[in-house]
């Protein structure tokens, strides 16, 4: 049995959850059955298969804006500068008697 909350909560028991395959976030609807309540889960809407065609044209659309983003990027061709230390010298530098 669960308890109602002062803010008009209830846990739902967690055999019933699982049971009704009930997740955080899922919607229940309270429906009036004469002298008690009952509780239905709400369903998420069925995810439907996209279509190859629907696919290829959305794919064209996200190329078509990073093309359109890569366009937009300054890309000087330049090299960076030759930095002024090396490699070994990340190890050693700072350490006494080097």
């Amino acid at each position: 049995m669960a308890k109602v909350t002062s803010k008009l909560q209830i846990t739902i028991p967690k055999r019933l959850a699982e049971q009704y395959r009930i997740a955080p976030g899922d919607d229940i609807e309270f429906v009036p059955a004469g002298d008690g309540i009952r509780l239905v889960p709400g369903r998420s809407p069925v995810v439907r298969e996209l279509s190859v065609e629907e696919r290829l044209r959305l794919f064209d659309e996200a190329t078509a804006r990073l093309r359109e983003h890569q366009r937009h990027l300054r890309v000087t061709g330049e090299r960076p500068a030759v930095p002024d230390w090396t490699r070994e010298e990340l190890y050693t530098r700072g350490k006494p008697g080097r």
